[in-house]
């Protein structure tokens, strides 16, 4: 009954009620023009499918899948940690300072920490201030990292980072100063392959550490999948964001 109530409930609000009235209007304009009636039907069948989890499950699954964590990353000869911020608040209570992580960039800061409890090995924090208002989230991860037991000695800082491209710009200048060859990359697994790429443009090739993933591997199929939900549009815009990304990145060098 709970899966019932949840599938009825997707179709009264957003972006259900959507799907609904763009059916409507194909029932009305079926009579006045047939080929408008196919485009609209064709591009509500699109949305409603790419508002589905049974789609974005297997989309996002695709590019999360691209790169996968090494098997034993003790052995890994990793000599440091580089990890990518997602994004900050400022201004907002934490436990233990003001300003906090968003959920993403909280997500790999926490796999960093524990890489870094068990290789012993430095980590660079990249990203800046993006907007006025969003917090300078190198400073944040920083802060976070030494109440997590994360020695000061051991964090370096990139602040100046806003997005992708400048995160592996400005990182690449550290890693020749401290003469770092085998840096250990953690992002996100839908951001990783655009990261890699990225670095490997300054010419650094690191170990891939995915984290923070959205969707399982092996999803299995539940009529509710097929639901339309603002969650799984989300996802979809998620994965062709970074495929636009990359293209741009490939052609442009950017």
């Amino acid at each position: 009954m709970v899966y019932v109530l949840k599938f009825g409930a997707s179709w009264i609000l957003p972006p259900g009620i959507f799907i609904l009235l763009m059916l409507a209007l194909c029932v009305k304009l079926f009579k006045i023009n047939r080929k408008l009636t196919a485009m609209v039907f064709v591009v509500t069948l699109v949305f409603y499918l790419l508002c589905t989890s049974f789609v974005a499950e297997r989309f996002m699954g695709w590019l999360e899948e691209l790169h996968t964590p090494p098997a034993q990353v003790e052995t890994s000869g990793a000599d440091v940690i580089v990890l990518l911020g997602g994004g900050a608040i400022s201004q907002v209570p934490d436990v233990d300072g003001v300003g906090a992580l968003c959920a993403s960039p909280a997500n790999r800061l926490l796999t960093a920490v524990r890489l870094q409890k068990m290789l012993n090995v430095p980590i660079i924090i990249s990203g800046g201030q993006v907007y006025s208002d969003s917090g300078a989230e190198a400073e944040i991860s920083a802060r976070v990292l030494k109440s997590l037991g994360v020695p000061e000695d051991k964090i370096i800082t990139e602040t100046k980072s806003v997005n992708t491209s400048q995160n592996a710009r400005y990182c690449a200048v550290i890693l020749r100063e401290q003469k770092f060859s085998k840096p250990l990359l953690v992002t996100s697994a839908f951001h990783m392959n655009r990261a890699m790429l990225n670095f490997n443009l300054h010419r650094f090739k690191p170990i891939a550490y995915p984290t923070d993933f959205t969707v399982a591997h092996n999803p299995t199929f539940h009529y509710t999948k097929l639901r339309p939900q603002a969650e799984a549009l989300l996802l979809n815009v998620t994965v062709m964001q970074e495929l636009l990304r990359t293209c741009v990145t490939e052609i442009f060098g950017i």
